[in-house]
């Protein structure tokens, strides 16, 4: 029978026989549905590898020169970005540092990648470029980001890797494709990769395939709460420079003409209410305050003004936009005594805050919620399923 040896194969035929294996592999297999979703190709104006979130395009040359190993480990990586959905979930971090993000993202998935070639003993590999660092288990691409950023900032080099295809050290072993897509599209996309994960993992079970951890957490019936809260925020500014005729042109009064004003792509005033009683702790606060930073750097908010609270404001901080790029490291908790929301409302009411909306964190154990007369929205962490009867409501794992 004749064999064809892997130097007579086309790049594209590698590629296909990859995609086989890894359907195939017992540890792998249950990424079998997401490896299905969206095309691929094989140019020769792509140095080593890079996806959309759908489509994956890999080097011709530099999918020759791969080990096999290496190369299952390759499509593995873009495939772990299609799963994750990297460049739709995290477009606001490419916004703010494109390197940067890219970078936070790798870091991610090439832990799992690493922890892929010790459970199949060398079936997967990740290629040489790939960044990796151990201290960033269990993070996510936004903690990931927010700690280079600093790093960066601090003159550091921002973690490990070997190098990318510009010669940049630590850049990273492929490139995203974080272009705009419509909404809808981005949700019909979200729903066949979830469908495709499923399948995945039913395929494993029934061929005695190995379950991750991770897929195992992304099968779970739930809306991540950054998205939510990044949606209410930004719901609010979605103006973009529109006209509205619900405030008038005063310009074009002069010459008795009634046109529309138009409606800023910025927000103005942000309320931050952070229930201080003593059941939130270092770690959550810090992931919360963390996601609204960067929901700050894209919506631009005058104002952000940070209270601390428990039965009384203990702190007042106030942000303007030069300074939200430090919200997280310059905070200063205060307080530590009961749990009464409703201070919050007073507060703002006496000092004539007005603002555009307001965000309040709490473990969602209080008497009352208190009387609102902005728009609201509850991030509750610690399980705690309870329904506020005032305002929207966010559960934050």
């Amino acid at each position: 029978m004749f064999v064809t040896q892997a130097s007579q194969l086309s790049a594209l035929n590698m590629i296909e026989r990859a995609h086989v294996e890894l359907m195939n592999h017992k540890d792998t297999m249950e990424y079998a549905g997401v490896i299905m979703v969206g095309k691929y190709k094989v140019s020769e104006d792509v140095p080593t590898a890079m996806t959309n979130g759908v489509d994956c395009i890999y080097g011709d040359e530099f999918i020759r020169k791969l080990s096999e190993s290496d190369r299952r480990g390759l499509i593995m990586h873009e495939n772990l970005h299609k799963t994750f959905q990297h460049t739709f979930l995290w477009k606001h971090l490419y916004e703010k540092n494109a390197k940067i993000a890219n970078q936070a993202c790798d870091y991610v998935i090439n832990i799992i990648i690493k922890d892929l070639d010790t459970k199949s003993s060398g079936f997967v590999t990740l290629p040489q470029g790939g960044l990796y660092d151990e201290r960033f288990r269990g993070m996510s691409s936004q903690e990931v980001f927010d700690i280079l950023m600093d790093e960066r900032e601090e003159g550091g080099s921002g973690g490990n890797g070997d190098g990318d295809e510009d010669g940049e050290e630590g850049a990273g072993l492929d490139g995203h494709d974080w272009s705009d897509l419509p909404k809808d599209k981005q949700d019909e996309i979200k729903k066949e990769i979830d469908q495709a994960i499923r399948q995945g993992a039913l395929m494993a079970g029934k061929l005695g395939g190995n379950l991750s951890r991770e897929l195992g957490e992304l099968l779970q019936p739930k809306v991540d709460w950054r998205e939510q809260l990044r949606d209410f925020v930004t719901s609010l500014a979605d103006g973009k420079d529109v006209s509205t005729w619900q405030r008038v042109n005063r310009r074009w009064l002069q010459h008795d003409m009634y046109m529309p004003s138009t409606l800023s792509e910025t927000i103005g005033r942000i309320v931050i209410g952070v229930d201080t009683s003593g059941s939130i702790g270092g770690e959550e606060l810090n992931k919360f305050l963390s996601e609204v930073q960067s929901i700050c750097a894209t919506v631009k908010p005058d104002i952000v003004d940070l209270i601390y609270w428990d039965t009384e404001v203990a702190k007042h901080e106030i942000y303007d936009r030069e300074k939200q790029d430090k919200l997280v490291n310059s905070t200063k908790p205060a307080g530590g005594g009961g749990t009464d929301p409703s201070c919050v409302p007073a507060y703002i009411e006496a000092n004539k805050l007005n603002p555009e909306c307001v965000i309040m964190l709490t473990d969602g154990y209080v008497g009352t919620w208190g009387t609102w007369k902005h728009p609201l929205v509850w991030c509750i962490v610690g399980g705690n399923k309870v329904t506020p009867t005032v305002g929207a409501s966010i559960y934050v794992d």
